[in-house]
């Protein structure tokens, strides 16, 4: 019997993918290496996020990569850009790296532990 819970859904997900490590994450914000794109929605960001971070929330992420639609993310165009997603705790960037690699992306992580491990590890968070 297949599992269809959110759960099981984040799970696959998850073995499809790959997850970074915050140490991993904090480099690629030091040397500028990877876009970091937070897919929490924008009341969330607006809370606090990682520095150079880009809020394009989860539900509108495959039409922001697309340069024909209105409001279209510029750096999400090129499919080789080094790409590190993030949110609340795992399960939506997850979720958004299996879509972005399902559409030709070829060099997408999810961070492990998504914003809460960022924030017990006691790391900076930008707040605007």
């Amino acid at each position: 019997m297949v599992d269809f819970s959110v759960a099981a859904l984040i799970a696959r997900a998850k073995s499809e993918i790959e997850e970074c490590g915050l140490s991993e994450v904090e480099k690629a914000i030091q040397d500028g290496s990877h876009l970091i794109i937070d897919v929490r929605e924008p009341g969330e960001f607006s809370l606090g996020h990682l520095k150079n971070a880009i809020n394009v929330p989860r539900g509108v992420l495959e039409f922001r990569t697309d340069p024909g639609y209105p409001g279209s993310v510029p750096s999400l165009s090129d499919k080789t850009n080094k790409i590190i997603l993030y949110c609340r705790s795992g399960g939506r960037s997850a979720l958004a790296a299996q879509s972005l690699g399902q559409l030709g992306y070829k060099a997408v992580t999810s961070m492990a532990g998504g914003f809460m491990a960022w924030e017990e590890a006691k790391l900076p968070v930008i707040n605007d």
